[in-house]
């Protein structure tokens, strides 16, 4: 599979008063981001971790699991579900033209989904989306400043939203006490516990505060997104 990498625009390093050979090294890796919706008390959804670990070791791959909220009724309140996990699942459901709603879903590069329960659909899904030649901006963080630069490119009319993410790579599995998993221990990978809408990109070079961490221990990924959903740049901080 051909992994998408782009070189560093002279716009953005007019822009930032230059980046670090680090920098401009990390600016070009530009991963397949799979969001996965997934719920501790959704019974298809309990062997998704496994999976989500497993496609978490690809280095092309950039796995996000979004414990979504909508399930809790159904007699146990996920652990680390927030309701903006919903909205975006349902930004999604919007933006691919979809139903309804589900769990497990894993949505790829925003511009596609498949069920998380068939394994060989996502890996496809990913492959499709690793052929894609890259066509974001890039994406770095000054060391000199610690802001965020998003380079020139050719944007979307509306522009697009830049998202940063973090995430805790490998929580311990969580103890299932009630609900149709009861008596399981579920395992989870990059679960997110920060999603913070940072601004605009418009096709100029911008720069940005990155926010410190709420907590540590947690990674961290820079998401360019059209409003449409597709994902144009990810940058891992």
């Amino acid at each position: 599979m051909m992994l998408r990498a782009g070189a560093i625009f002279a716009a953005l390093c007019l822009a930032t008063g230059g980046l670090s050979a680090a920098s401009a090294q990390d600016a070009a890796d530009d991963p397949v981001v799979v969001e996965l919706f997934t719920a501790q008390g959704c019974a298809a959804c309990a062997d998704t971790g496994e999976f989500a670990a497993d496609l978490a070791e690809r280095p092309d791959v950039l796995v996000l699991t979004y414990p979504v909220d909508y399930w809790d009724y159904l007699g146990w309140r996920d652990t680390f579900a927030k309701p903006e996990f919903s909205d975006r699942q349902r930004a999604y459901q919007q933006a691919l033209q979809l139903r309804g709603l589900y769990t497990p879903q894993a949505v790829i590069d925003g511009r596609r989904e498949a069920m998380a329960v068939r394994p060989a659909e996502v890996i496809r899904a990913i492959d499709a989306e690793g052929e894609r030649p890259a066509s974001g901006p890039d994406v770095a963080v000054i060391d000199r400043t610690g802001e965020l630069a998003v380079g020139a490119g050719r944007a979307p009319s509306d522009g697009a939203d830049v998202w940063l993410i973090r995430y805790e790579p490998r929580p311990d599995p969580v103890r299932v006490r009630r609900g149709e998993n009861r008596g399981r221990s579920l395992e989870h990978a990059n679960v997110v516990r920060e999603l913070v809408r940072l601004g605009r990109w418009t096709g100029r070079p911008v720069r940005m505060d990155l926010p410190a961490a709420a907590e540590e221990g947690l990674e961290g990924v820079v998401l360019v997104q059209a409003a449409d959903g597709a994902i144009l740049a990810a940058h891992r901080l």
